[in-house]
């Protein structure tokens, strides 16, 4: 059972890219794909919308998976290890988790299911570069979670002109020069299939 995360600030695009991964996903080879969806708050609200599809989903409520919640967050892919047996779990942290601890709770689930990591991919909006790296605070947990990933998605595209494209790039690697960059548009489809590819394909 592979564990991959969609990370990133809030309004990057987590959910809607989690559907269309999830779907292409589960359409390859009758692959089984399972959704764990962690909304701060007493009532997830994500969850409702991605369950929809007919996909199966777990929502995680009451506290970021990474610190508050991370042994019900281990219990929960347990349960679906067990349950459900899922090739491949897509898992969308809030907005504020970091993704490094993301994984170490994951790897709680390892004591008694069978589990890989996938790769922590991290989106990037590119609608708003200078807000999520410029605000002192905010711009510190951006820097943090994109040091983090193995993968990062420059999302919203195709709303922005490519010179905006180029330079939320160029501030990418100026904190994480090793990740791999893909531009994404979840609307049209790009950067979905080399997403696809590499989750597939990822060895840890």
């Amino acid at each position: 059972m592979q564990i991959t995360q969609i990370a990133g600030f809030l309004g990057c695009g987590k959910t809607t890219l989690m559907l269309v991964l999830a779907k292409q996903l589960a359409g390859m080879k009758q692959h089984k794909v399972a959704l764990v969806v962690n909304e701060i708050g007493a009532i997830p609200v994500d969850g409702k919308v991605i369950e929809e599809s007919g996909l199966r989903v777990k929502d995680i409520g009451g506290g970021c998976i990474c610190c508050e919640v991370a042994a019900s967050f281990a219990k929960t892919l347990y349960s679906l290890y067990k349950d459900f047996s899922p090739e491949h779990v897509l898992v969308e942290p809030t907005g504020v988790a970091v993704p490094h601890q993301v994984k170490l709770a994951a790897r709680m689930a390892g004591r008694d299911a069978k589990v890989s990591m996938g790769p922590a991919i991290v989106l990037f909006d590119a609608t708003r570069p200078a807000e999520l790296l410029d605000m002192e605070m905010l711009g510190r947990l951006v820097v943090t979670q994109l040091k983090d990933a193995d993968i990062i998605a420059v999302s919203k595209v195709d709303e922005v002109e490519k010179t905006s494209i180029d330079e939320s790039v160029l501030r990418i690697r100026q904190v994480n020069e090793h990740a791999e960059t893909i531009s994404l548009s979840s609307f049209t489809g790009l950067g979905v299939d080399q997403l696809v590819e590499r989750i597939i394909g990822w060895k840890e």
